[in-house]
């Protein structure tokens, strides 16, 4: 446990954890001036970012939100993130190992025996595969973002995802938008002439690089209209190292439609939505109408699938003027999505 950071309004404390299989990840726990008065809330990242990437510099992140609200939130850095060691990892590792030790270590720390969750994208499509193989029984409610156990992305996106792999794997075993800085490799060199050739949205070459990396939009994962400038501009830090072996692993999850496990491990079933999920948590499954990530379908199917199995017990929300990120990212997130976050969270 190191504390980092302390003032007289805020204080970080951070906790790591090192995995079952030997991953070294940690949690970020983020307390204001007076004692929470409320349930731990467990923030889970996505894909190639880390745990900052809730703390955009705009007037209100949804940190300063939750703790302003009285809640006790956690920031988990897990496999995925650019602060943990790269790793070529799968959302099948990080279901089983990562999302579970934190959840546990979460509960160890707060005498809380129940907690909440807000997940976004590869965050949230792994922390659901913990959900539905009941292996996190002490989540009693999960905010989704973007994604959760349905994976369907523009047509354009799966075309690229097939045919970009076979070309990339020859060249490197991963993919890093921190290459629209410095291309060294001859991948890097490669991708980044591309991107500068086909992405003219922006002059932010991280930011271009993020849209050809994870979606087929300009840009992909956010609207430029969303991002204040010093968030646009902060963005060029907050993305980096993702592995191939999960473009692996979501390219079969995309052909499928739904999540699928690719490691054969006990722990998990083979596939996300053959059989009734192990979880009593409530969901509320939230999505940007213009997400060009994964398709609004992809939570309206989920959220049927939960429906069918627990009716009017679950939510949807799509969001009007949103995107994938910028759901938390946005300027005026905290008046048009927080709220309705936190009365998610409050909903018995």
């Amino acid at each position: 446990m190191l504390e980092v950071n302390p003032n007289k309004n805020i204080k970080e404390t951070i906790f790591p954890f090192t995995t079952q299989d030997g991953i070294e990840c940690n949690l970020i726990r983020v307390q204001g001036a007076n004692p929470p008065d409320k349930a731990p809330v467990l923030l889970v990242h996505g894909a190639g970012v880390r745990a900052n990437i809730f703390r955009a510099p705009v007037e209100t992140d949804i940190v300063d939100y939750l703790v302003a609200r009285g809640y006790d939130v956690w920031l988990e850095n897990w496999r995925a993130s650019i602060d943990v060691k790269p790793n070529r990892w799968t959302l099948d590792r990080a279901a089983i190992y990562d999302h579970p030790q934190a959840v546990k270590t979460i509960v160890s720390e707060t005498g809380w025996d129940k907690i909440k969750a807000i997940v976004h994208c590869q965050g949230s499509t792994s922390f659901m595969m913990s959900a539905v193989a009941g292996l996190v029984p002490e989540v009693e409610t999960i905010i989704s973002n973007a994604v959760s156990l349905h994976t369907i992305v523009p047509t354009g996106s799966a075309i690229k995802i097939k045919a970009a792999l076979p070309l990339v794997k020859p060249l490197s075993d991963h993919l890093d938008p921190q290459w629209g800085l410095d291309p060294k490799s001859p991948a890097a060199k490669l991708i980044s002439a591309f991107v500068a050739l086909t992405h003219h949205e922006c002059n932010n070459p991280v930011c271009k690089q993020v849209s050809f990396t994870y979606g087929f939009g300009f840009p992909a994962l956010w609207l430029h209209e969303n991002l204040n400038e010093p968030t646009h501009e902060w963005l060029k830090q907050e993305f980096a190292y993702v592995p191939l072996t999960f473009f692996d692993q979501i390219s079969a999850c995309i052909s499928k439609g739904h999540l699928i496990s690719v490691e054969g491990k006990p722990e998990l079933p083979d596939d996300f939505v053959a059989q009734a999920p192990k979880t009593e948590a409530r969901i509320a499954f939230f999505g940007g109408e213009h997400n060009l990530c994964f398709l609004p379908e992809s939570q309206e199917k989920t959220w049927e699938f939960f429906n069918s199995y627990r009716p009017d017990y679950h939510s949807l929300h799509i969001m009007p003027d949103y995107s994938h990120l910028d759901i938390f990212m946005g300027k005026n997130a905290a008046v048009d999505v927080f709220p309705l976050i936190v009365s998610e969270l409050e909903r018995c």
